[in-house]
């Protein structure tokens, strides 16, 4: 890791260059992250799925000096540095196995010795509602949410972890956790049930922080060809694990350890539910959990002040772990931290006890007629019922509502969905007026970002295209 970084300071890099990295899970980019933290630079992780038109906008908005890619990005490498022809270039992986040659010769420099307020690396946000913006995370704040992982989680030293979510993705914070703790990491390339079950028997993983849907996946499958009995821990994050995938996984996996991280982009993992909530009937699966150590929660109003118990409002949150702001966006970071508390657009409430729950996305809450309807609560319902695989319900135009409450279902292989009685089902779990009043029903898995997200800004805009939204 040090002559790699050795490496990056022989091609002009210096502490504050912002260095781009364009890869796939590998040990490789381990070393390269660690690289270009003692090199004194700052890492951009690249998400994979994206067109070079759009790695341009982020590496010309950071104004990277330096782009780093592993196997398979060969192409989008030299289509960028064509874009731009300063940019330098290292390839990493199986096919650059000079990599390593020119790393023994190099000089091991000494530590950058950045600062706790130093930027480490800035993350570029989806772009669902406008252009990208790059979040900057300082050390201090990878630092605060790896202490936490480790206190609220308790990783020791015998872990084997498994990197499932995508390294360009803070969901893969278990990076600098257990290398915290001393460890041991294993790296897969694809977020699915069949690598997993794979990577985990051969190496006997012991913790897994994925989905609920690929936990959904591996609770279905029984497999008789690897062994699983070394997982400790399944981890998840992105959405709650609805009851019926949870009572799926401890019927797999008797006495395995649930636990869900919540947080986002510019204030990673700030609470938890704990194993202990996952059990028995705590009635608190359905929250996200409690603040980490240092981290403080508020629900709030429309004018910023904190509501009671119980009350919806928009989720703030303010602590170490809270970023720095947004790469040249002064604006909207100022928006975004106004009062000193980092603005979530999560709707939610906090109960009695302590715990936030999240009702939506501002964004993904329907308005039909006079009636706030949260989407996630008529979801949480339809995924109560066996012959649901998995769901996403949306607001879709409706001339004498604004908006009407649709759902899109795929239903279990083999099962069919009689809307009359699912109907029933619903009405016995949640009010008339938030059942879907239309229904799509589909064969194919929903679409999903690289950290398995359903992508309801595509299920909606077929529906909303060619309207100017008034609702």
């Amino acid at each position: 890791m040090v002559r790699f970084a050795g490496l990056l300071t022989e091609t002009g890099i210096t502490p504050g260059d912002r260095v781009a990295v364009l890869a796939h899970n590998s040990d490789h980019y381990y070393d390269a992250y660690f690289a270009i933290f003692w090199a004194g630079a700052i890492i951009v992780p690249l998400n994979t799925r994206l067109s070079v038109a759009e790695l341009a906008f982020q590496i010309e908005d950071v104004g990277a000096a330096l782009l780093i890619h592993g196997d398979g990005f060969e192409a989008t490498a030299t289509a960028l540095h064509e874009r731009f022809p300063a940019l330098s270039g290292v390839a990493f992986g199986e096919s650059s196995g000079s990599l390593r040659a020119r790393i023994a010769n190099c000089a091991m420099p000494e530590d950058a010795d950045r600062a706790d307020h130093d930027v480490a690396g800035i993350f570029y946000t989806g772009g669902t509602t406008g252009l990208p913006k790059g979040v900057m995370l300082t050390h201090r704040n990878l630092v605060s949410v790896a202490d936490n992982l480790i206190m609220m989680i308790r990783f020791s030293p015998d872990c084997v972890n498994l990197h499932c979510a995508p390294m360009f993705h803070l969901a893969d914070i278990g990076l600098f956790t257990v290398t915290m703790t001393a460890g041991t990491h294993v790296f897969a390339q694809h977020l699915d049930a069949d690598t997993i079950m794979r990577l985990v028997a051969a190496h006997k993983v012991t913790h897994v922080f994925t989905v609920p849907a690929v936990i959904d996946t591996l609770a279905r499958t029984e497999d008789g060809l690897h062994d699983l009995s070394s997982l400790r821990m399944l981890g998840y994050g992105g959405s709650p694990m609805p009851e019926a995938t949870l009572a799926r996984a401890e019927k797999r996996f008797p006495g395995m350890e649930f636990v869900q991280g919540f947080g986002m982009t510019e204030m990673p993992s700030i609470t938890y539910l704990l194993p202990e909530d996952h059990r028995g009937t705590t009635g608190k699966l359905r929250s996200v959990g409690v603040p980490g150590y240092g981290y403080e929660i508020r629900v709030v109003d429309a004018d910023d002040k904190e509501v009671p118990r119980g009350t919806i409002g928009e989720i703030v949150g303010r602590g170490p772990c809270v970023m720095a702001g947004y790469w040249n966006r002064p604006k909207e970071t100022a928006k975004a931290l106004r009062s000193g508390w980092m603005h979530s657009q999560d709707a939610g409430f906090m109960d009695a006890d302590g715990y936030v729950h999240i009702t939506d996305r501002m964004k993904d809450m329907i308005v039909s007629g006079a009636e706030n309807i949260y989407s996630v609560e008529v979801e949480n319902a339809l995924n109560l019922h066996p012959d649901v695989r998995e769901c996403a319900v949306i607001g879709v135009p409706d001339e004498q509502w604004g908006e009407r409450v649709h759902a899109i279902i795929v239903p279990n292989a083999g099962s069919g969905i009689d809307e009359p009685s699912l109907r029933a089902f619903l009405a016995e779990r949640i009010a008339r007026y938030k059942c879907p009043k239309s229904w799509e029903h589909r064969t194919d898995p929903l679409p999903r970002s690289a950290i398995g997200k359903i992508l309801k800004a595509n299920l909606r805009a077929p529906h909303w295209e060619g309207r100017e939204r008034r609702v």
